[in-house]
């Protein structure tokens, strides 16, 4: 009796997305893995401990792949990927005796010394968020004609192709939740102007494939949006932001695209200081999607606007929105929920609330709700246990209970030094100037020091 295979995670690493595309094609293939290796003159171990991400495979066993599975240079086009991964995991094994990973925000900067400075500066500019909103809301519902490929073309666009590329998307979103975009980001750029481009410039063999190709485009440029925000280039994520949202109306994805423009660009708004911005903006995504909302959506949506009124000091009108956001929650089904808002569950609402109640100077409540989102939180979610543990040490601070402050905030600096994110290092920022009233008691100091050990980019 043969082996039953080991279950492959491709979201852990891209050595393990490689792995697990390997295996798919070549089971698609209908080939065994020592009928592999015999076509390809390699071993069938080595075939087994690259699916496994023992191993990193070389060039020449890529290109051998993907000649004999004749996968049209699939595996050749994620070999970057993989050689980048190499590369990071050397660079970690080299600096494995340093205090701490988050020294390289932007690795861009190593790339191209005074570049990442420069997208940095890119200002956000909240004056043309309204213009992009209304064009949003206005926008045709007419669908967007595609000329189907020829039959058999090696350039079409087939539902293999998207089913490879959102593989991709969901191993790299579960890498930026784990590590932070320090480490992550540029592999996804590297990603969209290579195989995310080749397949926007080919052609799709059906409508429906091209509304696929479409929103998931929008998926990725969501990402590269996320991952500028976690490493302080707020201009940056406005445009990838709005060329998702431009991206949504291609696919004719109204619900995704009122996701967008109020969680993703009403966050972004609500982080550079910009509440009134923020607010329109979830308003009109509130108004453009009342026919297509689902529950689940429902709620984040309102969720964010609680939060623009909570910034706002408007505290009637915060807990209003935060009630419909907890009763279209308590109605959804996640089964019913388009793939991308399933995260979104009462720990993210927990979040959310938590947070409200923050900017609303009520610490106690907020960390009612912080208990609630910490204890259920996924624990790759690095980057989240990291801002949460964070701002339970802000309010804990601001109720003089300075002992639990202190340690809980070691907590959030352990997490924080596991990433390389930009907002994880501002939320410690924030800690210490929450502490600072207490700077003569021995576990500020204390803590003062353990922060300029363990996290020196974050010690003020």
């Amino acid at each position: 009796m043969g082996q039953i295979p080991r279950t492959l995670q491709p979201s852990l690493s891209e050595r393990h997305f490689f792995g697990a595309e390997l295996r798919r094609l070549r089971e698609r293939a209908n080939f065994s893995q020592a009928q592999l290796g015999a076509m390809i003159r390699f071993s069938a171990d080595l075939v087994r401990r690259v699916e496994t991400a023992d191993r990193f495979p070389s060039r020449e066993f890529v290109e051998a792949c993907d000649k004999a599975l004749a996968t049209g240079g699939a595996l050749i086009r994620l070999l970057p990927l993989v050689e980048g991964s190499r590369a990071n995991e050397g660079m970690r094994t080299a600096s494995a005796s340093g205090p701490t990973n988050a020294g390289t925000l932007l690795a861009l900067a190593e790339e191209a010394p005074g570049v990442a400075d420069m997208v940095v500066r890119v200002p956000f500019q909240p004056g043309v968020l309204d213009r992009a909103a209304q064009d949003w809301l206005n926008a045709s519902a007419a669908p967007r004609l595609f000329v189907a490929g020829r039959l058999g073309s090696p350039d079409q666009v087939d539902e293999e192709d998207l089913h490879s590329a959102e593989t991709a998307l969901g191993m790299f979103r579960q890498l930026d939740h784990t590590h932070g975009a320090g480490r992550v980001h540029a592999q996804v750029q590297r990603y969209v102007e290579g195989e995310l481009n080749r397949l926007l410039a080919n052609t799709p063999t059906s409508e429906a494939v091209g509304r696929h190709l479409y929103a998931l485009a929008a998926g990725f440029f969501e990402l590269c949006g996320y991952q500028a925000v976690d490493t302080g280039a707020h201009g940056l994520a406005q445009r990838r932001y709005l060329r998702a949202l431009r991206l949504t109306e291609a696919a004719d994805d109204r619900l995704y695209g009122s996701y967008l423009l109020a969680v993703s660009i009403g966050h972004l708004a609500l982080h550079c200081g910009h509440p009134e911005p923020a607010r329109r903006m979830v308003l009109t995504a509130v108004k453009g999607s009342e026919t297509r909302t689902t529950p689940a959506v429902a709620a984040a949506l309102h969720a964010v606007v609680a939060r623009t009124h909570a910034r706002l000091g408007r505290e009637g009108e915060c807990l209003t929105r935060l009630d419909i956001a907890e009763k279209q929650l308590a109605r959804s089904k996640p089964e019913d929920e388009p793939p991308w808002i399933r995260y979104f569950d009462a720990a993210y609402l927990a979040d959310e609330i938590a947070h409200c109640f923050h900017d609303l100077g009520r610490p106690q409540h907020t960390q009612r709700h912080l208990g609630d989102a910490l204890t259920v939180l996924s624990p790759t979610h690095v980057r989240r246990l990291a801002i949460d543990t964070a701002l339970l040490a802000s309010s804990l601070a601001a109720t003089g209970r300075i002992d639990e402050a202190c340690a809980t905030a070691r907590e959030a600096v352990d997490y924080a030094a596991r990433t390389t994110s930009h907002r994880c290092l501002q939320r410690i920022v924030e800690v210490q100037a929450d502490l600072e009233p207490y700077r003569c008691e021995p576990e500020v100091r204390e803590f003062g020091e353990y922060v300029r050990h363990q996290l020196p980019l974050a010690a003020v």
